[in-house]
């Protein structure tokens, strides 16, 4: 499973390779547009697509590598890190690159950009893209997305809470993961704070939730991993729905419930960035291009990842695998990137000193 880490402050302690005052290189990329037929004839030259953050077992990427292999006879080689590494990765190496593509939380789709790493290209589905879900310019663009969901054990809770405020009121025991370290945990407090009336700059109804949760000693700070599902570990976990939902059917489908909360939740997801300096720049396009086609986006979603096109006609079989389009009626994603960054870069000492002096 692919690890995606949120490294909080990640420009300010400049983990990112060559920030600063140094001068920036300079690639030799045409002006001039391509066509996608252009494109194709290109990618199929340059022969391979090489990405960082794609492995095949996270939202079925190994579906559309075998694609591009039989459609355009690209191969393909992935190294799995997180987004933070994977920019980090194209900062150091600029024109030694070795990676064409990578796929990095939302979060770190403008960090990207911001870090002069990447190539811009619009696919020819862009329009049907919604406009917080991608860069004005084509640096980034989400393939998919995780709102973030309860996966509940039924075995270990009679009354399936459907809302945070259900839960709250339920004596079930939660478990969050490393909140400040994880993605996954970070996002889910927002998620919390959305519901219960808080927002970007101010998570403190979330906060004083899981205090509370806390105190009652319901709180549970291991990962909500397969491992622990499995072992009966977790009570109520708090995931992205595409985690949840893969869980769900690995272990068994008849044993857990997967639902976004009723109340609110938080919707995210993850883009393709391509390297500015990319050795297979067409083929990088190509893919892209493929990712957000019909086939690409029903390739993610047969991997329980929403389609970021909400368009395309799913499968009958593929679309029963997911949850229904109602339940995400109140999750929103993130409007005021400012404002969480600068509360994301505190979460971490509020987090401990808030909630985690608490559990008992």
């Amino acid at each position: 499973m692919k690890l995606k880490k949120l490294i909080l402050g990640l420009l300010t302690i400049g983990l990112l390779i060559g920030c600063g005052s140094e001068k920036k290189e300079k690639v030799d990329i045409a002006v001039a547009p391509m066509t996608l037929e252009e494109i194709v004839e290109a990618a199929k030259k340059e022969g391979e697509v090489n990405s960082v953050g794609m492995p095949d077992t996270w939202a079925n990427w190994v579906g559309t590598w075998t694609d591009l292999k039989e459609q355009y006879g690209l191969n393909h080689v992935d190294t799995d890190m997180s987004s933070a590494e994977e920019i980090a990765k194209f900062k150091a190496e600029g024109k030694n690159a070795t990676a064409d593509i990578g796929d990095v939380g939302f979060e770190f789709g403008a960090i990207a950009k911001a870090q002069d790493v990447t190539l811009p290209y619009k696919t020819t589905t862009w329009e049907e893209i919604p406009q917080w879900a991608k860069d004005p310019d084509g640096h980034w663009v989400l393939g998919y997305t995780g709102t973030i969901a309860f996966i509940v054990n039924k075995d270990l809770v009679k009354n399936v809470p459907a809302s945070w405020k259900e839960l709250k009121e339920s004596d079930a025991k939660v478990t969050v993961g490393a909140v400040g370290i994880a993605s996954q945990a970070t996002n889910s407090v927002l998620a919390a704070a959305f519901a219960l009336g808080g927002d970007e700059g101010n998570i403190k109804p979330a906060i004083d939730y899981f205090a509370y949760l806390a105190e009652k000693g319901r709180l549970l700070v291991n990962d909500p991993t397969i491992a622990a599902l499995e072992k009966g570990e977790v009570e109520v976990g708090l995931v992205w729905d595409f985690n949840g939902l893969s869980y769900r059917d690995k272990i068994n489908r008849d044993k857990f419930e997967v639902l976004i909360p009723s109340d609110g939740s938080l919707t995210s997801g993850y883009a393709t960035i391509i390297n500015k300096y990319a050795k297979n720049p067409n083929a990088a396009k190509l893919t892209r291009e493929f990712i957000l086609s019909d086939k690409g986006q029903i390739n993610l979603a047969i991997g329980y990842a929403k389609p970021i096109r909400t368009n395309v006609e799913l499968p009958a079989d593929v679309k029963a695998k997911l949850l229904p389009n109602e339940q995400y009626k109140n999750a929103r994603p993130v409007k005021d990137f400012d404002r969480w960054k600068k509360t994301s870069e505190n979460i971490s000492q509020l987090w401990q000193e808030e909630v985690i002096f608490k559990l008992k």
